[in-house]
């Protein structure tokens, strides 16, 4: 990939080393090997290999077909749920995460994704640990349908602990330009379709470990509504909406997207609003997923910061047309995303409430 290895040493003095200085750049290097396999899955055809590995190559010739590409571009992370995936000690999930965050707010405009890059810092490469990150970016990537054309892994001895790692990516995709979704295009009588979340996604988590640190809950914990470890159930990897929301497209009827990150649900949906229409959603159109429920009553959190927090089962938001909901519906279950109809548009002053 691109960039992958940490990079070479400067002059030292002598009898100091990179090494001794804590950067293993032979792990760097067996990390690019284990990963090589996965990564390849995921490439799209305009996709240019460049030998040097240094940058990462796409054919621009392909956008082409448009009349007037506007190209779109998103950055990301995933946050302090990296630190879970640490203690469990599971890390193909977490590259899932970050597709899902940085591809999917892509999605929102209705840009088509293209390719994308990863930046993994950490105390300690360990080959093993950085091919699974990787490898789980790249399977995200394909589900996508995007490339990832390169990352960089960076040793950071000093600053990280051994096994402390942080996560990002950027993403671009291509959107024609009279095609762009938005605040404008949304009507008074427009339906709001809801498309399930996988479950608390990659925002909150900062509250999910504080709950964890002064309850009674544990990742090793089984709450009977579960029927897993909470471990297992808050590293489930965010659901990828791209060609899900490109196929609604296709199908026409779309106004506008939301996706359903940080600030939770009435906060990202407010976003695709316009000024003169308000969004009313409907909390009896779905039951919040278990996961939330055990952390609310074990960290006695009020339903306020529940909703500006976690996406409460909602992981995107459709506004389209009110005659193409029951098609929107229809689609989105054939592809297998658990979808209702989640609210209505009215007239109003930009808000998103939750009713």
């Amino acid at each position: 990939m691109a960039g992958r290895p940490t990079g070479a040493s400067s002059a030292v003095p002598s009898g100091a080393s990179y090494e001794a200085a804590g950067v293993d750049i032979a792990a760097g290097e067996r990390a690019v090997e284990l990963m090589k396999s996965r990564v390849a899955r995921a490439r799209r055809p305009e996709v240019v290999d460049d030998v040097s590995g240094f940058a990462g190559l796409f054919d621009a010739s392909a956008l082409l077909r448009y009349k007037r590409p506007l190209l779109a571009t998103s950055t990301d992370g995933v946050g302090t749920k990296v630190d879970l995936a640490r203690r469990l000690g599971v890390y193909d999930t977490v590259g899932h995460d970050l597709v899902g965050m940085v591809i999917d707010d892509l999605a929102v405009c209705g840009a088509e994704p293209l390719f994308m890059t990863d930046y993994i810092a950490c105390g300690k490469v360990v080959p093993e640990r950085i091919a699974d990150i990787v490898g789980g970016i790249a399977d995200a990537c394909a589900l996508a349908g995007c490339a990832l054309v390169g990352g960089e892994t960076a040793e950071h001895p000093g600053l990280l602990e051994a096994d402390e790692f942080d996560l990002a990516g950027a993403g671009t995709g291509v959107v024609e330009a009279d095609e762009v979704l938005g605040p404008d295009r949304v009507r008074p009588g427009d339906a709001v379709i809801a498309m399930a979340s996988s479950g608390i996604h990659s925002n909150g988590y900062s509250l999910v470990r504080h709950i964890l640190a002064t309850t009674d809950l544990t990742l090793e914990s089984q709450p009977s509504e579960l029927g897993r470890p909470l471990g297992e159930e808050l590293l489930t990897p965010t659901r990828i909406y791209a060609k899900h929301c490109l196929a609604l497209l296709q199908a026409g009827g779309v106004r506008a997207f939301a996706h359903i990150t940080g600030g939770g649900l009435p906060a990202n949906l407010a976003r695709s609003l316009p000024p003169t229409a308000d969004a009313v959603l409907h909390r009896s159109s779905w039951e919040t997923p278990a996961v939330f429920r055990v952390l609310q009553a074990h960290g006695d959190v009020p339903q306020g910061e529940m909703d500006k927090t976690f996406n409460l089962g909602v992981g995107m938001a459709a506004v389209v047309s009110p005659d193409c909901a029951d098609e929107a519906l229809r689609l989105l279950t054939s592809r297998g995303v658990p979808s209702w109809h989640l609210g209505e548009i009215t007239e109003g002053t930009g808000a998103a409430t939750l009713a």
